[in-house]
């Protein structure tokens, strides 16, 4: 009876790691992160999963944004066309996007669509998408290239139904989604985000031609927002760069 007694015994000690370990690699690989995040589809998987762009707790000035914002109300429309700039990664956890959009900032929602530059696999892997905040990011399946120039849009009836468009200008593809939420329409981005606030290293990014409500974006004197490891030339005509922080004669023409 002992022995028998000990194979039981053994039996269920076995059983009762089974169940620890089953349940231990069931848990999620990311919870949910309090800060700012980026969902990604199954292309991309990796480090950054538990992501948002756009929304969180997230610093602006000297954090996670560089760029131009604009605060008002009735904001009905932003387009920018901008140039993917070559980078190195420094770290796996490099993460950073340039977009164009609406809401975000002072606001509970984000409309927005941009390009990504993604360093998880240690390599830059680019990829178009686009995010109605709290929803998660949804990515484009298109090839995109560093040195591919873009223009992107978010436009609204006022209604809650957003139309957003993302065009690669080099390759010729488009991709267009209208989505419906209840949102503010209080502020209007061009801008530069890393929610890992985590960037690659590039000399320049151009951003052009942005307008909003189908007027230059100057006219909606923008506030300028640095990353911290990068800021933005001074605004001229719908038209800035971001470039390296403390980059000589570029910081001095900020606000000139």
């Amino acid at each position: 009876m002992s022995s028998l007694r000990t194979v039981r015994a053994l039996r269920l000690a076995v059983a009762a790691a089974l169940t620890i370990s089953g349940a231990a690699l069931a848990t999620p690989a990311f919870a949910a992160a309090p800060g700012p995040a980026v969902a990604f589809g199954p292309a991309h998987q990796g480090s950054h999963a538990a992501l948002h762009y756009g929304h969180g707790s997230r610093r602006y000035d000297g954090g996670v944004w560089g760029g131009y914002v604009a605060q008002g109300s009735n904001f009905s429309s932003v387009t920018g066309s901008w140039t993917m700039p070559q980078v190195t990664c420094n770290t796996s956890n490099d993460l950073f996007a340039p977009w164009v959009g609406i809401d975000g900032y002072g606001s509970q929602t984000v409309e927005q669509t941009g390009v990504q530059v993604d360093c998880s696999s240690g390599s830059p892997v680019l990829s178009g998408w686009y995010e109605m905040y709290p929803a998660p990011p949804q990515y484009f399946s298109d090839p995109v290239n560093a040195g591919d120039s873009f223009t992107g849009s978010v436009t609204t009836d006022g209604n809650g139904n957003y139309t957003l468009t993302l065009t690669d200008n080099t390759l010729g593809w488009s991709e267009n989604t209208t989505q419906n939420l209840g949102a503010q329409n209080v502020s209007a981005e061009a801008v530069i985000e890393s929610p890992s606030q985590s960037y690659p290293s590039f000399n320049e990014l151009d951003f052009s031609n942005v307008t909003v409500n189908g007027q230059v974006f100057d006219s909606f004197s923008p506030q300028a927002i640095d990353s911290g490891q990068y800021t933005e030339t001074q605004l001229q005509n719908g038209s800035f760069a971001i470039v390296p922080a403390g980059g000589g004669n570029w910081t001095s023409a900020r606000h000139a």
